[in-house]
């Protein structure tokens, strides 16, 4: 099993580099944005699918809270510093959609800007998409029980002591509230032009492979992308209103 999961990661990420090469001197762009829970992988995620590509065509934005002066600015402002120019892939772990998470559940913005952002998002990634920027949302979605055991791991891994933040000691606590402001994100910024997808991630390996495929399969040449399989479709799928009440999505 193990071997089957390193041939395969290998093959997608010489397809990922082989799409990389493709972009080079093109007007191609590419933001990836991805979300989900405390502990939903999204660093090692992020590992697997950078790691042999360009340094200088591939960013990773991880952005801090903002500064006294940043929150003074539009609120998309400090994103938009960080799109990719022609030939970049942009990957964002977390996004402005902390807007709709964290901002929620802690109370760090108020109802009136959390609505706000709710309307304007979509106008937002449909100017992005109108740019010629290929977008592709994904929700990492885990257990609460998963949840707790990879959070126990940072607490007592002292190689993972990076990892561990303030929200972590909230995250099992405030799960439902968690939920409730996820559900209320999808919902309101799924949309045609930039839809959500979901990756059911309890299983680290299986869903870097499901992402791995979906990235190709959405920015790569037909040349490449037609030789990507498809993502298991009861690991990774679109966004759907049913999926927050038939079990696909984590209570």
């Amino acid at each position: 099993m193990a071997k089957h999961y390193q041939e395969e990661l290998e093959a997608l990420q010489l397809a990922l580099v082989r799409t990389q090469m493709a972009m080079a001197g093109s007007d191609e762009r590419v933001v990836i944005v991805l979300e989900g829970r405390d502990g939903a992988g999204k660093d090692g995620t992020i590992k697997r699918i950078t790691e042999h590509l360009s340094v200088r065509a591939t960013r990773v934005v991880a952005l801090p809270k903002p500064s006294d002066r940043e929150r003074t600015q539009w609120y998309f402002q400090r994103y938009v510093a960080h799109l990719p120019a022609a030939g970049e892939i942009v990957i964002f772990n977390r996004s402005w959609y902390n807007r709709a998470g964290v901002e929620v559940v802690m109370g760090f913005s108020t109802a009136t800007e959390q609505e706000a952002f709710l309307r304007d998002a979509p106008d937002f990634e449909r100017m992005l998409v109108e740019s010629g920027i290929k977008l592709v949302k994904l929700w990492l979605d885990i257990t609460k029980a998963e949840q707790a055991e990879r959070l126990e791991a940072r607490r007592t891994d002292p190689l993972k002591a990076l990892k561990v933040s303030d929200m972590d000691k909230v995250a099992q606590a405030k799960w439902d509230d968690y939920s409730a402001a996820r559900d209320t994100m999808l919902t309101r910024t799924h949309t045609p032009f930039a839809p959500w997808h979901i990756v059911r991630a309890d299983d680290k390996k299986d869903a870097r492979i499901a992402i791995m495929r979906h990235v190709l399969r959405q920015i790569a040449p037909n040349n490449i992308a037609d030789d990507v399989k498809a993502p298991d479709p009861d690991l990774l799928f679109p966004f759907d209103m049913a999926a927050i009440e038939d079990g696909r999505l984590a209570k």
